[in-house]
């Protein structure tokens, strides 16, 4: 094992939840302004996951005021207070970028059914 890999494992987070494409997830970050620290919750779905070890990340999107935003959370970054799925999503795809170009209830998911 080199020592790249050694950093990566010693510095990756153990408490991660899984977030399934599809699902609706909590981030809490951390925001510093100025010499203030807060924790901001961005609530949205997640569309795409990127798994590359310590460089995964999520992104979610969230429509507010009628604007699309969508954001790239590295998971394993320290600034990520926590995740917390609040539903899970049944998609057929791995990557749901279609999700920009349509609007309304037109880009609900079904929920996935709890066995």
């Amino acid at each position: 094992m080199n020592t790249l890999e050694m950093y990566e494992k010693e510095h990756m987070k153990r408490d991660i939840p899984d977030t399934p494409i599809g699902s609706n997830v909590k981030v809490h970050y951390r925001i510093i302004e100025g010499e203030k620290e807060r924790i901001q919750i961005f609530e949205g779905v997640v569309i795409a996951r990127k798994r590359a070890g310590i460089r995964s990340a999520i992104t979610v999107r969230k429509v507010s005021a009628g604007i699309g935003i969508e954001r790239v959370f590295p998971i394993h970054s320290p600034k990520i207070e926590r995740i917390q799925v609040t539903r899970l999503g049944r998609v057929r795809r791995s990557k749901l970028y279609y999700l920009r170009a349509l609007r309304g209830k037109k880009a609900r998911i079904r929920e996935k059914d709890q066995y």
